[in-house]
């Protein structure tokens, strides 16, 4: 390469690399200019990410978007839903398409140092399992041998089955899917014998079943699937007020602050109280939001235990028990750094 190539080719690159850092940098300005949090949500999954007809977005996925608008904007209503496939998220978030991702996604050591993406933290814990037809009588994973699996394409799901299947020397038939919704339809059409995913997307496509009892979910687990927001790389600031909008959510759970009583938590005497509310410090400013950033999140969407609760806990189709998402106070993994 000649010299004058070699200067116009280093030129070329300095400027995109420019344009896209441009892009990133300002994620927080282009929200608040907005008005608006442009969210990647799935394309359909109770308890995590479900529109009804009348285009109202309800789950655990939405409710973390929620936090984040509230946290920045002051209003947990401030945010447009894109739903997405698995194989379009990190493309619509590298493009500039969403500001944020929450969409039941596998933070794995591939995604966070190849996509030019950052998880945020973990907004669920969960692990690959296995739903069998209960007719089937399959008691144990390892009576799979021979079975034709429905699976979700551009997953983890693919990689963690083929391994598991090689691991014990077993063999199957994969039959794949664009989304969650084809592949439970393909499930109760018979086109499969098991259908593989994330034990939390097991339980919630057996609800939609016209008879769930015709369903059952193996205990196994096959993995680890630590779920959660994601951002573009290249933009500490955004990365920020994202992790510790979610990080505020699960810290109130823990500190015992309430969407039904955090008003009068404004009184209290706890400095760490004090200074998630922002009665004191300067936590906001730091994330370029402001001093009642958290006190919003949490009036508006609620503590971590109000969303799960609400929307996979044991009183929802899912009946889901907190387990793993327990707080780390009570035996489970959900733990957040203290704002201090």
């Amino acid at each position: 390469m000649n010299k004058t190539l070699s200067v116009l080719t280093g030129a070329i690159v300095a400027t995109a690399f420019t344009a896209t850092a441009g892009m990133a940098a300002g994620t927080l300005e282009q929200v608040k200019a907005r008005g608006m949090l442009q969210c990647g949500v799935s394309t359909g999954l109770p308890g995590f990410t479900l529109a009804d007809e009348k285009g109202n977005w309800t789950g655990l996925d939405v409710d973390t978007c929620r936090g984040v608008a509230a946290a920045v904007l002051g209003d947990a209503s401030k945010v447009k839903f894109i739903p997405l496939t698995a194989k379009e998220r990190f493309t619509a978030l590298q493009s500039g398409e969403i500001d944020m991702l929450s969409r039941n996604s596998t933070w794995t050591h591939t995604r966070d140092t190849s996509l030019g993406v950052n998880f945020t933290g973990v907004n669920y814990y969960d692990g690959q399992g296995f739903m069998v037809q209960t007719e089937l009588g399959v008691k144990s994973a390892l009576e799979l041998d021979g079975a034709s699996v429905c699976i979700q394409s551009g997953t983890t799901t693919e990689l963690n089955l083929a391994d598991y299947f090689r691991l014990n020397k077993m063999s199957y038939k994969s039959i794949t899917y664009d989304t969650s919704d084809q592949t439970v339809q393909g499930f109760a059409a018979g086109r499969c014998d098991i259908l593989s995913s994330d034990q939390s997307q097991l339980y919630a496509l057996r609800s939609t079943l016209e008879d769930p009892n015709t369903a059952t979910v193996l205990p196994v687990v096959l993995s680890k699937e630590p779920l959660g927001p994601v951002v573009r790389q290249g933009d500490d600031q955004w990365f920020n007020v994202v992790r510790w909008s979610l990080f505020a959510l699960i810290n109130a759970e823990e500190m015992g602050i309430t969407s039904a009583n955090v008003d009068s938590m404004l009184k209290s005497n706890n400095p760490a109280v004090q200074r998630l509310l922002g009665t004191s410090g300067d936590a906001g400013a730091k994330l370029g939001l402001g001093s009642n950033w958290a006190y919003s999140a949490i009036k508006q969407v609620g503590n971590y235990g109000e969303m799960f609760e609400r929307n996979v806990g044991l009183n929802t189709p899912l009946k889901i028990s907190r387990g793993l998402n327990a707080l780390w106070t009570k035996g489970g993994l959900q733990y957040a750094p203290p704002v201090r």
